[in-house]
C-alpha cells in the first residue's frame, strides 16, 4: 500500500491589514498555495499553508523574522501567532475546497479548481489550477492584475507574443495560450517550480504552445534574439529595479510590459526608476498593500 504524504497545517492569526504581506512570506517559504479566513467576531485574519512533508524548525524560524521584518515595514501584524499542526489528507482536500474558488476576468477568462462545477459564459477560456499542485493560483491581486492585462491586451491581435518572468505555477502563460497568444514564454529559477509549471500547461493541454524553462532574470540577454508584445514580471521590487534594462530589453516597441508584486509604498520608486530608462506608466491599480502598473515605451506616447 502506498504511504499517504505527511500534511500539516501552518497557520498566522494576523490582521486585515497585513494579510497580503503574510500570504506573500508564506508562498515564499513553504512554496506552496495559501488561503485566508476573517475571523469577523475576532477581526482577525487566519492566514494558512497546507505544505507537505515534513515542517523543519529552519523554517518556522524562517516565517518569525520574516513576520518581524514586515513589522518593521510599518504593518500591524497583529499578535503573529503561529501554529502549526498535522492533518489528515481527507482535512486536506476540504480545506481546499473551501477556500478556493473560481475567478473569473469580465466575460474573457476563468480561473477555477478542478473540483468546481462552474461552467465558463460563452466565449469564455477556461484554465484549471488545483492548489495543492500549484506555485500561485490567482488569488492574490498581484496575479490577478497581470491575468487581467493578459485579457486586455488579447483582444483584437491574435498574433501577439507573451513573456512571464517568474512564472510560477504557469498560471499567466497558460492563461495567455487559452486567449491566444502565439508565441508565449515562461520563466523561473526555481527548478520545482518549473516542473509543476510543466505539469499545469500539460493539465489545461497548451505545453505544445509554450517554452516552460529554467532562467534568471539576471540572465536576460541585453540584446535578445527575440522581443514580446506583453511582458508580465511578477518579482520583489528590488529585484525589478536591478535587472530592469534586462526585463525592458525583452519588449517590443509597442508592447507594454506589466510590473506586479510590489508594496505600495515602493511603487513610486519602482516607477521612477522604470520611467528614467524609457518607459511610461500607462495604468495602474492598488489593493490593501500591494500596487502593480503597466508601462509602455515613452516614445509612443
Amino acid at each position: 500500500m502506498k504511504a499517504r504524504k505527511l500534511l500539516w497545517k501552518v497557520l498566522v492569526t494576523t490582521t486585515p491589514e497585513a494579510e497580503d504581506a503574510v500570504t506573500e512570506l508564506l508562498e515564499g517559504i513553504f512554496h506552496c498555495p495559501v488561503s485566508s479566513f476573517f475571523d469577523l467576531e475576532r477581526k482577525t485574519t487566519q492566514v494558512t499553508a497546507f505544505v507537505q512533508g515534513e515542517v523543519q524548525a529552519e523554517s518556522l524560524e524562517e516565517l518569525r523574522n520574516g513576520l518581524d521584518r514586515i513589522t518593521g515595514c510599518g504593518l500591524d501584524v497583529g499578535t503573529a501567532k503561529i501554529s502549526a499542526v498535522k492533518i489528515r489528507q481527507q482535512d486536506w482536500a476540504e480545506s481546499w475546497k473551501r477556500h478556493f474558488k473560481p475567478i473569473e476576468i469580465g466575460n474573457t477568462l476563468l480561473v477555477k479548481p478542478g473540483w468546481s462545477r462552474k461552467r465558463p459564459r460563452k466565449g469564455q477560456a477556461v484554465v484549471v489550477l488545483d492548489p495543492g499542485l500549484s506555485f500561485g493560483t490567482g488569488q492574490h491581486p498581484t496575479t490577478a492584475y497581470c491575468l487581467e492585462a493578459i485579457a486586455k491586451h488579447s483582444r483584437g491581435n491574435a498574433s501577439r507574443s507573451f513573456l512571464d518572468i517568474g512564472t510560477g505555477s504557469a498560471i499567466l502563460a497558460i492563461a495567455a495560450a487559452k486567449l491566444g497568444y502565439r508565441r508565449i514564454r515562461a520563466i523561473d529559477f526555481d527548478a520545482e517550480a518549473i516542473r509543476v509549471a510543466r505539469g499545469n500547461a500539460r493539465a489545461n493541454d497548451v505545453l505544445k504552445k509554450m517554452k516552460i524553462a529554467y532562467g534568471d532574470v539576471a540572465t536576460l540577454p541585453t540584446e535578445p534574439l527575440e522581443r514580446f508584445d506583453l511582458i508580465c514580471a511578477n518579482l520583489i521590487s528590488d529585484v525589478l529595479v536591478k535587472e530592469r534594462k534586462r526585463i525592458i530589453a525583452q519588449l517590443n516597441s509597442g508592447g507594454a510590459l506589466v510590473l506586479a508584486g510590489i508594496l505600495k509604498s515602493e511603487f513610486v520608486h519602482v516607477q521612477k526608476k522604470f520611467e528614467e530608462s524609457g518607459l511610461k506608466l500607462i495604468g495602474s491599480r492598488s489593493k490593501k498593500e500591494w500596487r502593480s502598473g503597466s508601462f509602455a515605451l515613452s516614445k509612443f506616447f
